[in-house]
């Protein structure tokens, strides 16, 4: 299996940390496109291709909470990092279970991020290392 067939999306309304994650998923092998807002994502024609998805918790409109809600409610549960700048326990553990297999305080290190996303794509059956 490719690793191209797995996309890996990252959704989070600061456009340095898009860049820099994207960055690095690519340095890796995988490849990866980036989304301001939950309703782009939505709207990207190719959000079924996804294997993991890594957003932010809060941005404005939809939380990453609610992206992933949504994708569970529409039947697209995808394996999900959540990240964060605003650390808070509750939110994090209430979150996890249902595929998200990270919660991550930013700043993050780039291991702790990419051994999230080999989880995830573990579970989307994509878990193929690009490294």
């Amino acid at each position: 299996m490719s690793t191209k067939r797995r996309l890996i999306a990252i959704v989070d309304d600061d456009e340095s940390m898009r860049d820099a994650i994207k960055g690095l998923i690519r340095s890796v092998g995988y490849e990866a496109e980036t989304f301001s807002s939950a309703d782009d994502f939505l709207k990207f024609p190719h959000f079924r291709r996804t294997g993991c998805l890594v957003t932010d918790i809060h941005m404005p409109g939809m939380s990453g909470l609610d992206l992933h809600r949504r994708l569970v409610t529409l039947g697209r549960s995808i394996p999900t990092v959540l990240i964060t700048a605003y650390p808070d326990e509750n939110v994090g553990v209430s979150a996890l279970g249902a595929d998200v297999v990270g919660c991550l305080t930013k700043p993050f290190g780039e291991r702790d991020l990419l051994d999230c996303i080999h989880s995830a794509l573990a579970l989307s059956g994509g878990g193929e290392s690009g490294s």
